[in-house]
């Protein structure tokens, strides 16, 4: 019987990955709970069964926001109802349960 070769690895190969810095905070002003992700979407619904249509760029009443949108997002909003503000790198709106703050970090 002969025994398995381990490869042997140098720690000097080893490249540590740099931490992925959010680029929005998403804070809740009801409650002042903040999420943080490196993008934004969002989501159009079908207004027939409420099922997913399409995603954006692009912020529109009728849209939810999604954070980080991937197989498991960070934070998905209700339908947004009011855009209060907009300017660059910020958006203040209203949903149909809160509202929010959206701003560039």
């Amino acid at each position: 019987m002969s025994k398995i070769q381990q490869p042997k690895f140098s720690a000097d190969l080893v490249v540590a990955r740099a931490e992925p810095t959010a680029k929005w905070e998403l804070k809740r002003l009801d409650d002042g709970l903040v999420k943080t992700g490196n993008k934004v979407q969002y989501i159009e619904w079908n207004e027939a069964d409420r099922s997913f249509l399409n995603s954006h760029d692009d912020i529109q009443v009728g849209r939810s926001l999604m954070l980080e949108p991937r197989m498991q997002f960070t934070w998905l909003t209700s339908p947004i109802t009011q855009i209060v503000e907009q300017r660059e790198g910020y958006t203040k709106f209203k949903t149909q349960n809160s509202t929010y703050e959206l701003r560039e970090i």
